[in-house]
């Protein structure tokens, strides 16, 4: 190495004491430039807001103008609020409007009892669907100036027509007028339900809203006169046109729109073939409405006023329509599959215990109504296989076509302890086994019994028959847990989600009335799935079976085991005898089994019950969630279960209730109504038409599948085996006497 690369390598390495100076300066260096640079961004920073704060010192209101703006301020950002709001209140209702809202103009359904028998119709013929061009210019102008007559002026709401109502009513000292339009009426129709909620107006509103933003003025006006219940059984103004005067649409008159304008409004109270001088006269208020609005002058209308409207004679018709609501719901969710909508469906219902059911509701709330301050009931029957056989939503349907037996949701109270109950005897409990009733405590949370009192250690039977609250709770706290009770109520049958909070056990997770009779129809079935069905068949008009309940439905799965369910219906034949259902007890030794539900502040009463032929449920309330006068699940709703069920088990081969010893009334004991014990509080019995024998029902049954065999058949090309001569509607009557025994 030269002395130059030397002096090299001297000048390139640092001694140990020159390293730390070196890192110090280097660390100097970057801090120096940190701080720079973050001097310089502010400094930046600050003449650049500088700028803008100048800039905009320009535009510095003083006095009247800053008032101004600063109302205009607050009023943006309270309307980014409202938006936000009104979003999420839009949200629930257009959620409504889901899937093809029109499918059920893609059905005409012809439907039939159990025995074959045209009990109605639903959904929309399309033939009798005139163009709103074709109808008479006197029905829309009586229909507009009836029920909207800003109807081409507004966009679903009406502001101004509300305030009017508001002020006539105010005026009135009572509801005289209604300010929804045309248009909320048409959403109710199609996507909601006549509950009274709040909730289901503003979902009406924003509905309304949508529906003027995707159809036209008259495509609303058309779906309106289409799908409007008319009273009779009839939906639409053609098909009342029909009915009522047995005319084509077309071809009325100015006094028979006047009529029909007036139906909409309350369709039970003015159908002229049940109360012809009220129809008469709601009639001359649509004239007069007519004038009113401007749309006819008095000398136009005044011949419709010197000649009414005359109707065709009828007999009252009375139509199971809640069921048929329910049972056109069952066909669309069955037949979408299928390729053929105009369907004839083999239905259920029993109209002998149809009618039973109605007058026993109805009978009930005019005698007990006001006494018990209550205004609505629903029941449902079911008998033991799953077959429904009756069904009431409500006291008239005229008044709300809302179905309190398949859509209300109401707490069930105490007769909701059976899923606990059925659950604990699933885990090993018996009858015998004891328990204590005494204050609990859970999440802190203390239930009290209704006497307020506690009894110490108790029987399982002794708790259910005096529903006792607290030992439902502690099974639960202790034993079971919530999941398991929701998830046994499932399995029975009950389709509403249940919540699982510590409060369930008491009855205060919402069902509806055809949950509760679908899981205690388990009880008879010997804790097996009830199956609950409506529909036994669907045939086209060719007279294809296309589906068959018996042939097309899953077989029945196990949901309580033998020993449980034989525990259970122990329990429940007692509550009739020694605990709160007493009034529910049957005469002539029927055993009944059954449990009562009352929930806080008395506003839902109940009673669900079964024999070994029938399960049925029964619920009283009112509408708007009021309070009834102290209305128990042993009073009104026990009455009511025994008056239908002494009515069906009037006549018929009884059933035996699993799991009972000596179920069945002694055959020899006279089963007369008159020679029951009277009671001065009960309702009055019903009295079944004499029937068939057993005996002779079996001979006629295997007549009828004689004839069935014997029938001469004819093969058409495509195969399909059809009774010669026979009308497709009328297909298997030869079954009927068949039917009767099932």
């Amino acid at each position: 190495m030269t002395s130059g690369d030397q002096d090299i390598q001297t000048v390139q390495e640092d001694t140990p004491e020159e390293t730390p100076a070196k890192k110090r300066h280097i660390l100097l260096r970057i801090d120096s430039w940190i701080d720079s640079t973050v001097w310089n961004a502010g400094f930046r920073l600050a003449v650049w807001w500088e700028d803008i704060t100048i800039f905009f010192r320009r535009f510095r209101v003083r006095g009247w103008k800053k008032a101004l703006f600063e109302v205009l301020g607050e009023g943006m950002t309270w309307g980014t609020v409202g938006a936000v709001l009104m979003l999420a209140l839009a949200l629930p209702a257009f959620e409504e409007t889901k899937g093809n809202w029109r499918a059920q103009s893609d059905f005409a359904v012809t439907f039939l009892d159990r025995y074959g028998n045209e009990i109605g119709h639903r959904g929309i013929i399309h033939e009798d669907s005139v163009p709103i061009d074709e109808l008479p210019d006197t029905l829309i102008k009586a229909v507009l100036a009836t029920e909207d007559r800003r109807f081409f002026d507004h966009w679903g709401i009406d502001f101004l027509g509300l305030a009017r109502a508001m002020t006539i009513n105010a005026q009135a000292g009572g509801v005289v007028q209604g300010g929804s339009t045309l248009t909320q009426q048409l959403a109710k129709n199609l996507f909601l339900s006549n509950e009274r909620t709040i909730e289901r107006k503003i979902k009406e509103a924003f509905l309304a809203v949508w529906l003027e933003c995707n159809l036209s003025k008259k495509e609303i006006l058309r779906l309106y006169l289409d799908r409007a219940y008319m009273g009779g059984g009839t939906f639409g103004a053609a098909a009342a046109s029909q009915f009522y005067f047995g005319k084509n649409i077309t071809d009325i008159n100015l006094a028979e729109s006047a009529m029909l304008a007036g139906l909409f409004k309350a369709p039970a109270r003015y159908a002229p073939h049940v109360n012809l001088p009220a129809a008469r006269a709601r009639a001359n208020e649509v004239l007069t409405n007519l004038v009113q609005g401007g749309l006819m002058t008095e000398g136009q209308v005044i011949a419709a006023r010197l000649t009414p409207a005359t109707v065709v004679d009828r007999a009252k018709v009375s139509a199971p329509d809640f069921f048929l609501d329910w049972a056109f719901d069952e066909v669309q969710r069955i037949a979408a599959p299928f390729a053929q909508h105009s369907l004839i469906v083999r239905t259920t219902i029993d109209m002998g215990l149809q009618q039973a059911a109605e007058e026993s509701v109805e009978s009930s709330l005019r005698q007990y109504g006001e006494s018990y301050k209550v205004k609505q009931g629903a029941l449902v029957m079911v008998e033991n296989g799953g077959a429904v056989r009756a069904m009431v939503g409500g006291r008239d349907y005229g008044e709300s076509q809302f179905n309190r037996a398949t859509k209300a949701l109401r707490q069930p109270g105490s007769s909701f302890k059976v899923y606990t109950y059925a659950a604990a005897m699933e885990k090993g409990f018996t009858p015998e086994s004891t328990i204590s009733d005494a204050p609990v405590t859970w999440r802190g949370w203390s239930p009290q019994n209704y006497a307020r009192s506690y009894s110490g250690r108790v029987t399982m039977l002794t708790a259910i028959a005096k529903s006792i609250n607290t030992v439902p709770v502690r099974l639960a706290k202790d034993e079971l847990g919530t999941e398991i009770i929701a998830e046994t109520a499932k399995k029975m049958g009950v389709e509403t989600p249940i919540r699982t909070d510590k409060t369930m056990p008491l009855g205060t997770s919402e069902v509806t009335v055809l949950d509760q009779a679908t899981a205690y129809a388990v009880f008879p079935a010997g804790g097996m799935q009830s199956r609950r069905h409506g529909i036994s068949q669907i045939l086209n008009y060719d007279g294809d079976i296309l589906y068959d309940f018996g042939r097309d439905a899953p077989p029945a799965k196990r949901v309580l085991s033998e020993q449980a369910n034989a525990s259970m219906n122990y329990m429940l034949t007692q509550i009739p005898i020694i605990g709160t259902a007493r009034k529910a007890a049957l005469d002539h030794g029927i055993v009944t089994g059954g449990k009562t539900g009352t929930t806080q502040a008395y506003r839902d009463a109940w009673f669900v019950g079964f024999t070994g032929d029938y399960t049925t449920a029964v619920w009283f309330g009112n509408d708007d969630y009021t309070s009834t006068n102290n209305m128990t699940g042993g009073s009104l709703p026990a009455m009511t279960f025994k008056r239908l069920m002494d009515y069906a088990e009037q006549g018929i081969e009884h059933r035996a209730i699993p799991g009972i010893e000596n179920p069945l009334p002694d055959p020899s004991a006279d089963t007369s109504v008159e020679t029951a014990k009277p009671d001065d509080n009960a309702l009055p019995p019903l009295v079944r038409p004499r029937s068939l024998s057993a005996d002779v029902t079996r001979l006629l049954k295997s007549i009828g599948e004689k004839f069935d065999k014997a029938s001469p058949l004819k093969i058409p090309a495509s195969g399909k085996i059809a009774e010669a001569g026979t009308p497709p509607a009328r297909k298997g009557a030869r079954t009927e006497a068949s039917n009767i025994a099932n």
